[in-house]
């Protein structure tokens, strides 16, 4: 069912003044930065290995990063299991009593099928199930 951990969201105010810590200090490499509009998010993603960090900027003060920044400060936001068949994943997960932010995946960064559990029905953790196709995303 779920395959391997995608990536770690960490909420932060700004990727200029975060990117150096992951880069220099870390020296981490820097896959990819991209805007998703469907979340107003401005993203950075960091090789850990096969994982990755995904740095999630708000761009707009009404996105869900920004008010979880106002709420709680930056920090880990999101762990992104990785799956196949994400229509299918969801069903099941629903079946089983956890609560779906999205019944029905959206599209996100790296042009990967997403679809958030509230984190109400997890242990209050925020997960998200992705799916990306082959040649897709942030390698």
């Amino acid at each position: 069912m779920i395959n391997k951990v995608d990536h770690i969201g960490v909420a932060v105010k700004s990727l200029e003044q975060s990117l150096p810590f992951y880069t220099d200090v870390l020296q981490l490499e820097l896959a990819g930065v991209e805007n998703v509009e469907s979340q107003k998010v401005r993203v950075a993603f960091i090789k850990v290995g096969e994982t990755k960090i995904e740095l999630l900027e708000p761009t707009d003060q009404e996105s869900p990063v920004a008010k979880f920044i106002e709420k709680r400060g930056e920090g880990i936001h999101h762990v992104a299991l990785g799956v196949e068949s994400i229509e299918d994943r969801i069903k099941e997960i629903s079946e089983k009593g956890i609560f779906m932010i999205h019944d029905t995946p959206k599209t996100g960064a790296g042009n990967a099928l997403v679809a958030f559990m509230h984190p109400k029905s997890t242990g209050s953790v925020l997960f998200e199930l992705c799916e990306k196709k082959e040649g897709e995303g942030h390698e």
